[in-house]
């Protein structure tokens, strides 16, 4: 039996600690991803007022595809972020803008901060590793991410990682039998990860 190379990262960070990504499991997993995705802080996510089964379910539909993915990144073996990637080709950014090969659309939600409270640099060093993951495992040259343009504290983090901020864009609704997603307007920003970003 293969191992699914998007299922087995992992990376030791001096200072910080060991950062494992690997394919999230849609119904082991429900319980912290619920607990992440309905709170408040992670209104912009979309999916407050969902049930812990609906969330389970919205998963488990998202591992059927070949295009999008979910991945639980673990911290010294704790949950500390969920990591989504699609191609911008098969999604609705696709849209509204130029498509290069190697592109990889991205979605990170980091976990709220434990009892210790926020940690300078622990969401850089996690976005780091989740950029030499995309490098490496997956092969490809350039992040994308589309936040919602009022969700201020994710653009300007975005940046202070290196992004390069684009257009502001409309998404458009997408409305089919197993996904509904309500217009967005999003900021667009590219970090190249080609040569290590």
């Amino acid at each position: 039996m293969t191992t699914d190379p998007r299922d087995s990262y992992e990376q030791h960070v001096d200072g910080f600690g060991t950062v494992r990504v690997r394919l999230l499991d849609p119904a082991a997993d429900a319980d912290v991803v619920h607990a992440w995705v309905s709170g408040e802080r992670a209104a912009f996510w979309g999916m407050n007022g969902l049930t812990r089964d609906q969330v389970a379910e919205i998963y488990a539909h998202l591992a059927t595809l070949d295009t999008h993915h979910a991945h639980l990144v673990t911290k010294d073996g704790a949950p500390a972020a969920l990591f989504q990637t699609y191609e911008p080709a098969a999604d609705r950014v696709g849209e509204c803008y130029d498509v290069r090969p190697g592109d990889l659309g991205v979605h990170v939600l980091v976990a709220p901060a434990g009892a210790a409270g926020p940690q300078p640099g622990w969401t850089s060093a996690l976005l780091s590793v989740l950029a030499t993951y995309a490098r490496t495992v997956l092969g490809r040259r350039r992040l994308v991410v589309d936040p919602d343009v009022r969700n201020t504290k994710a653009v300007a983090r975005f940046v202070r990682q290196g992004f390069v901020p684009g257009e502001a864009v409309v998404l458009p609704e997408v409305d089919l039998p197993d996904v509904h997603l309500p217009e967005k307007h999003a900021r667009l920003a590219f970090l190249d990860v080609a040569f290590g970003g």
